[in-house]
């Protein structure tokens, strides 16, 4: 059952098995952030993706290596290499050595990270880092005869790469019919053909970031840099090659054609792509001003955010769509999610100290084949919450005297939603990410005291504690083994 995983794979425009290369090792690449501005919700939303791919395939026995870029240099601005570099222009906007800007906003998206708790990638490289194997990548990609220099730029030759291998093979696009209305760009006659792109840039002499070469000093091309890396930290071909949707062409489809021209075949076996963000049905630009940066959406400052949501809110939100179908952010849809995401942790935070009988009611072994079923479907998050659901109802009904559980199912259902609350879907409970565990302990005072006076009968005080936490929002349910209690919306 566990081991049944299949997966959508862009290659192939259609879900397959998951069999790794060298079992049980899986390599797993996923294009990074290129830190010249605050990390953007769709940051967010793709990583978080990969994170629960990640947290899958461990939790399944797999031994990852899971590797993320950081794109600190080269990241041009046009599909066809022609320009400015993103973090050399943040630098002159905001009078900062390029460096500056990529330590200032590798930090924030560290930050961003670590709020949705996403586990840190294995290894996580920079292009910066890694000049030395993306100028020996171009020298051989230059040996094969798919490369060309042109007044100190090298590019790929897309027309010489054609004659031998299909590019435009995982995007599915055609390349003349793609550029056929492109307009002329400054130093678009260096090129021998309009799709060929850059593997090295002359620097200009106002261009700070700049290394030498045997062809001059310049800069590598953007695409170049996760070619490079991923071959060095995972060979000349690895398990999954992932990122956002808007990566596939031409970023993808050029990592393609240069591990292609260097050994004869693409570097990962799957290719597994996430989907966008909306806001309101419509596509989250600057422009339309509905662009929101998730320390925005935690805080709720920004003009069409309500309120604030909290970190798990927003990656519960998340995790209820499936990483392939676009995400739409509403004031409503998060507070739906925040609802639903409370229910979840109450549900969890009573399971231990349900009464145990001698006989079961509930269907553990069911509900557990039915979560591994969702997430072997393409990680299928949104069916996979469902089914905890399930597990809640079946949780709130026990606790209730409605159905009854042995002490066996009860440590199989501890331990299938520990799997996939904590373990999977990475969810905490908001008091355990933010006060060290401070509400926990002022409840456990509270419900003592209570206690206290239920057993010496002063029904006044009980009362008032419970009606008062009401107030608060915070439900008091009285049951054998105690009183339990839950935030509500």
């Amino acid at each position: 059952m566990e081991n049944s995983l299949q997966l959508y794979n862009t290659l192939s425009g259609k879900k397959e098995p998951f069999e790794p290369i060298k079992p049980p090792f899986v390599g797993l690449y996923v294009c990074g952030p290129t830190v010249y501005s605050n990390a953007h919700l769709g940051n967010g939303r793709t990583f978080l993706s990969f994170d629960l791919i990640n947290r899958y395939l461990r939790h399944l026995g797999y031994r990852v290596r899971y590797v993320r870029n950081i794109t600190d240099v080269g990241h041009i601005t046009t599909d066809v290499d022609e320009g400015v570099d993103r973090i050399g222009e943040q630098a002159r906007l905001e009078q900062l050595e390029p460096m500056e800007i990529v330590q200032k906003y590798t930090l924030d998206f560290h930050e961003i990270m670590a709020n949705l708790n996403l586990l840190p990638p294995d290894i996580e490289p920079t292009a910066t880092g890694h000049m030395i194997e993306q100028i020996e990548m171009i020298k051989t990609i230059l040996e094969k005869g798919f490369a060309y220099e042109s007044d100190g730029n090298i590019y790929f030759d897309v027309q010489a790469y054609k004659e031998k291998y299909n590019y435009g093979e995982l995007s599915g696009r055609n390349v003349e019919e793609l550029f056929s209305n492109t307009r002329t760009l400054d130093g678009q006659s260096e090129k021998r053909f309009f799709a060929d792109f850059a593997l090295w840039k002359k620097a200009s002499p106002e261009h700070i970031m700049r290394w030498p070469s045997p062809w001059g000093l310049g800069f590598p091309g953007w695409h170049l840099e996760c070619s490079s890396m991923s071959t060095k930290y995972l060979g000349e071909q690895f398990d999954i090659h992932g990122g956002g949707m808007d990566l596939k062409f031409p970023h993808h489809e050029s990592e393609v054609a240069q591990n292609t021209a260097c050994s004869g075949h693409g570097p990962a076996k799957y290719w597994v792509h996430t989907n966008m963000l909306t806001f309101e049905g419509s596509k989250m630009s600057k422009s339309l001003g509905n662009s929101i940066l998730p320390n925005e959406l935690f805080t709720g400052d920004h003009p069409l955010l309500k309120r604030g949501f909290h970190p798990m809110v927003v990656r519960f939100f998340m995790l209820q769509a499936h990483y392939r179908s676009t995400l739409d952010f509403s004031n409503d849809a998060l507070e739906a999610a925040e609802k639903g995401y409370q229910r979840l942790m109450a549900g969890v935070k009573i399971l231990g100290a349900l009464p145990v009988s001698d006989s079961s009611d509930v269907d553990v072994a069911g509900l557990k084949a039915k979560c591994y079923a969702a997430m072997n479907d393409d990680f299928n998050s949104p069916v996979l919450i469902g089914n905890l659901f399930d597990a809640v109802k079946m949780i709130n009904s026990t606790a209730e005297g409605r159905l009854k559980i042995t002490a066996v199912d009860k440590a199989s259902l501890q331990e299938l939603v520990r799997a996939f609350v904590d373990e999977v879907l990475g969810l905490k409970g908001i008091e355990d990410t933010s006060d060290g565990g401070m509400i926990e302990g002022l409840m456990d005072l509270i419900l003592d005291v209570r206690a206290r006076a239920r057993a010496n009968k002063d029904w006044g005080t009980s009362d008032a504690i419970r009606d008062q936490l009401v107030d608060l929002k915070i439900v008091v349910k009285d049951g054998k083994e105690g009183a339990t209690w839950e935030v509500k919306a």
